[in-house]
């Protein structure tokens, strides 16, 4: 094998080998492959693309390159992934329910990129919850939980956690590709038995388009079925925050809303989406509509509230967490109102510009070395079509300093635009299931 013949092979507009693809992927891993080497061939698959059938490939080379994960359980491993928005907690919720349904949920999550929130960001508002655990305490975990929310260890898809740095400093993070392999590497390292994948449009997605959005739930079903993982993808809508609020301390409190029953909303309703889906697709519901049903069910009868709060004690976070979570989540020590500038609808919200907010609050990274504060972002966020008469908060800012607040508020009401009719916006737009 000889990573310029590979490499020359794309330059050329043509697919590698499936093993040229594997012994690439394993090199990026060990370091036999250079960096050099490593940007040339990202450059390449992002001007010329590979084939599905290199696709597939290049994404169990990666997954390959590290452990895999193998379980010996009584019910189905299954999952969830989205591709990234503002306010979305949905993990949170969905892992729980989706135990408390009868599945076992080894979620392997990531952090805040761009203006996104990150899964584990918001788990680690809660004191002492711990997101790095080896293979032994994931499995106990699991046995007591059911579910698990964690990072993924250096030994998962060590060739993708390589290939992504250098994705991201070479203008190639764009490649639908490469994008594929990555999600797909980590997520089929987990040993899943089905998965279903949130593909988010709209402003505060990274797919700005449904084209765009539909392209990467293709190829993200498809690669993931012929890897041999029953996979089905919802593209739904990120023209809104899925929760009202953004930020780690302040979606954990939405989260606990709604597993208690206390709140519904988009955030249920996108949860019992994804949930229904896989569901079905892990034979636990006889159809999407079923599993819908007993998502729901499960959250109203406090079962998946039950599997949050073990979930918490069993990752180091406090016992009981559920019932008294308001004790323990941090808050920032200025709380102020973003006032409408005038009345009307909330005609449209630019969500890109809603979560660089708070990463400007310190929510959210701005460069990698960058700590998080926990209690800061925005609550009681107005969706999108709701009605507002002028001066009535649009949102709810939480900073550390007057000054990021006052910076808060101007891109706020900058970032909402009120109009004369209302508006709504649908939950999910499509079904991909090949």
């Amino acid at each position: 094998m000889d990573a310029r013949a590979i490499i020359a092979t794309v330059r050329n507009g043509q697919t590698p080998s499936r093993d040229e693809l594997r012994w690439f992927a394993q090199g990026l891993a060990d370091q036999s492959v250079s960096d050099a080497q490593a940007a040339a061939f990202a450059m390449a698959v992002l001007l010329n693309g590979l084939s599905e059938e290199g696709r597939v490939a290049l994404t169990l080379g990666m997954r390959d390159s590290g452990d895999v994960l193998a379980w010996d359980l009584d019910a189905p491993v299954i999952d969830k992934h989205s591709t990234g928005g503002v306010g979305d907690c949905v993990s949170l919720v969905l892992a729980p329910a989706l135990a408390a349904c009868g599945a076992y949920v080894p979620m392997i999550s990531g952090r805040g990129l761009g203006h996104t929130g990150g899964t584990l960001d918001k788990l680690e508002a809660i004191p002492g919850y711990t997101t790095q655990v080896d293979e032994d305490r994931l499995h106990d975990i699991l046995a007591k939980a059911g579910c698990a929310i964690v990072g993924a260890s250096a030994k998962i898809a060590p060739a993708d956690k390589r290939l992504y740095a250098i994705r991201d400093v070479t203008a190639t993070v764009e490649s639908l590709d490469l994008i594929t392999a990555s999600i797909l590497s980590k997520k089929l390292a987990a040993g899943l038995q089905a998965l279903v994948l949130d593909v988010k449009v709209g402003t505060g997605a990274f797919m700005k388009t449904p084209d765009e959005a539909r392209a990467l739930a293709q190829a993200l079903v498809s690669t993931a079925n012929a890897a041999g993982c029953p996979t089905r993808a919802l593209i739904t809508d990120m023209n809104t925050p899925v929760a009202n609020a953004l930020g780690n301390a302040l979606e954990v409190d939405s989260t606990v809303r709604v597993l208690r029953g206390d709140e519904g909303g988009r955030l249920l309703d996108l949860s019992a989406a994804l949930g229904g889906e896989v569901l079905h697709t892990a034979g636990l519901a006889d159809s999407a509509e079923a599993g819908d049903a007993a998502i729901r069910a499960c959250i109203a009868s406090g079962e998946a509230a039950d599997r949050f709060s073990r979930m918490v004690f069993a990752q180091g976070g406090p016992h009981g967490f559920l019932e008294t979570a308001t004790r323990f989540l941090p808050e920032a020590p200025v709380i102020r109102e973003i006032p409408a500038p005038e009345g009307g609808h909330i005609s449209a919200i630019n969500g890109e510009a809603l979560g660089l907010a708070v990463v400007a609050l310190g929510g959210g990274r701005q460069v990698e070395s960058d700590i998080v504060d926990p209690a800061v972002g925005l609550s009681d966020v107005l969706a999108l079509g709701a009605k507002v008469d002028k001066g009535q908060p649009l949102a709810r800012v939480h900073a550390a300093r007057v000054e990021q607040a006052d910076a808060a508020v101007r891109a706020v009401q900058a970032a909402m635009r009120i109009g004369a009719a209302p508006v709504a916006a649908p939950l999910v737009y499509e079904r991909i299931t090949e």
